[in-house]
């Protein structure tokens, strides 16, 4: 599976409302599955979505508020029950590992599935076996502790299949090729170089609750999807200093400083019953492609850059 795209299960900010889900966010990334943030009701939002517990690789945690954790007993209880193949690591402040032991045992259940713990001490990278990407961990400005993720793919090559069957390449040795660099062909050394061309990564942001701060800029630097909270408006800048938050015109500045390609706003908080304003604050700063999350939107990454 190639699909990468944002699978968006809940935009509200602290407490849910009839339209708006506790956070949940899973990015799907070729057969990777990353569960950011899952809410309260995240279980349920994902049978709304077609979403299986066996589509979840792994769990990011950016702090332990009630809205981006109280999912999460349900959710670990139902990779159990589904017996998921898989082991699945889970990524969390370690400040917090109190509330993680207390979710994932919340009540009785037959345990079956490998939960690999990964918490969080400080910036830095993070362990990602066996993923198609690097994960980093960078701190935010909440008034709890709180991380945000970026997920980085390396860069590679594209390969080319006109100057592949004019250099002889076929079947295995494309791969070979690939693998090695250079092979030889007919008693002719072909490069990698010859018959490919430079395929840049992509990466993905995430940013929730936080104010302004480096952690913010340094996630949001060059990426192709930036996913960050909005839960105020400009007018109402103060409370969100004030609560460690962000408004629209900040994330949208944020991210046209940053050079994002892609930017998606959510975590809306309830004294805002729509959203149009939201989008107009944005688009007073951001030009690029811009997505105000709706619960059970589904957001396709941009074509590579």
């Amino acid at each position: 599976m190639s699909q990468r795209e944002l699978v968006v299960l809940g935009t509200a900010s602290q407490v849910p409302t009839k339209h708006r889900n506790h956070n949940g966010y899973l990015l799907r990334w070729g057969a990777e599955g990353v569960l950011f943030d899952p809410g309260e009701g995240t279980q349920r939002q994902m049978a709304f979505a077609g979403l299986a517990a066996g589509d979840i690789t792994r769990i990011a945690v950016t702090h332990f508020h009630g809205d981006h954790c109280l999912g999460l007993p349900g959710i670990v209880q139902r990779i159990n029950l589904d017996r998921v193949a898989h082991p699945v690591d889970v990524y969390y402040p370690a400040s917090g590992e109190v509330y993680f032991e207390r979710l994932c045992n919340a009540t009785a259940f037959y345990r079956t599935v490998e939960l690999r713990a990964r918490p969080i001490a400080g910036a830095g990278a993070l362990p990602a076996p066996d993923a198609p990407f690097g994960i980093e961990a960078v701190p935010l400005s909440h008034p709890v502790e709180a991380f945000g993720y970026r997920l980085t793919e390396p860069s590679g090559h594209r390969m080319l299949p006109e100057r592949l069957r004019a250099r002889g390449v076929r079947g295995p040795d494309v791969g070979r090729l690939q693998r090695e660099g250079s092979l030889v062909v007919d008693g002719t050394t072909v490069t990698l170089a010859e018959v490919s061309e430079p395929r840049p990564g992509q990466s993905f942001a995430f940013v929730m609750d936080t104010r302004l701060c480096d952690g913010v800029h340094q996630l949001a630097s060059g990426v192709d999807v930036l996913v960050i909270e909005a839960t105020f408006l400009d007018a109402d800048a103060h409370l969100a200093d004030e609560y460690g938050h962000l408004t629209a015109g900040q994330a949208a500045r944020v991210a046209a400083e940053a050079g994002a390609h892609t930017l998606v706003l959510t975590h809306f908080s309830q004294r805002y019953r729509t959203l149009d304003a939201h989008r107009a604050e944005a688009e007073k700063y951001f030009t690029g492609d811009l997505f105000i999350a709706e619960d059970l939107a589904r957001i396709p990454f941009p074509p590579r850059r």
